[in-house]
């Protein structure tokens, strides 16, 4: 076996050499599926174990709140995390033409963070103990965890706007229709929260929003990651 190192290619065999800036895209395109397992796989066991959490009346960020509520700050700051990494995927699978997609899924990623550091006001019953309807007085950090979520949702919903363009440029219309189709749903889910709705129904939109952007992000994910050349190719 002979190793020959170069500005991005390793020469691993007589035959093969290792393209690390592909061996790096795929890597960090991986965290995308991560990203939403993590976020939804944890949500929901702590929705199903802590007291008083009602899936029908109450949004994930609540969870942030009480003796466990560290588990979920975690799981936002864990999942902003792998949500940027796969936005640099992203970025660099799409380096052959102008797109916003990598920033802009790069703010929403950022935005998860800083929704884990403020943490969102207690209200509806939850935690136990907490009155119904929602919070008399709102303190600075529900505010900010109120202003990073609005941010999150319009850097999602102009990640796919801005995947849709760029697909559409490709002849990919399959892939830039549903990137319409999953930025509509993700907004109409945040809109329905956002307009003060606490009804069952709203918080149903909701989970259904951010179930598809966490599966549009996947989706997204493992096609660029398909498109990205294997890292291991004949050695010319």
């Amino acid at each position: 076996m002979t190793m020959q190192a170069s500005a991005t290619t390793v020469r691993i065999t007589d035959g093969e050499c290792w393209d690390r800036p592909s061996a790096v895209t795929r890597l960090l395109l991986g965290y995308g599926p991560l990203a939403g397992l993590v976020y939804l796989g944890s949500g929901v066991i702590q929705g199903l174990t802590r007291d008083g959490f009602e899936f029908s009346r109450h949004s994930l960020s609540l969870l942030a709140n009480g003796p466990l509520g560290w588990i979920h700050v975690t799981t936002l700051i864990v999942t902003g995390l792998t949500t940027i990494a796969a936005a640099v995927g992203v970025h660099r699978a799409l380096r052959g033409g102008r797109s916003w997609a990598g920033p802009l899924l790069g703010g929403y990623g950022a935005a998860l963070v800083l929704g884990g550091i403020f943490v969102a006001d207690p209200m509806d019953g939850f935690p136990l103990g907490t009155p119904a309807g929602v919070p008399v007085e709102t303190s600075l950090a529900g505010v900010l965890h109120l202003a990073a979520g609005g941010l999150g949702f319009a850097c999602l919903v102009g990640a796919t706007a801005a995947l849709a363009r760029r697909f559409g440029r490709e002849g990919r219309r399959g892939w830039a229709w549903s990137s319409v189709v999953a930025g509509a749903v993700v907004l109409a889910g945040f809109l329905g929260v956002a307009s003060g709705a606490t009804s069952a129904l709203a918080v149903l939109g909701l989970w259904i929003g951010v179930a598809t952007g966490w599966a549009w992000l996947a989706a997204v994910s493992v096609h660029l990651y398909r498109r990205t050349p294997h890292p291991t190719r004949p050695r010319v």
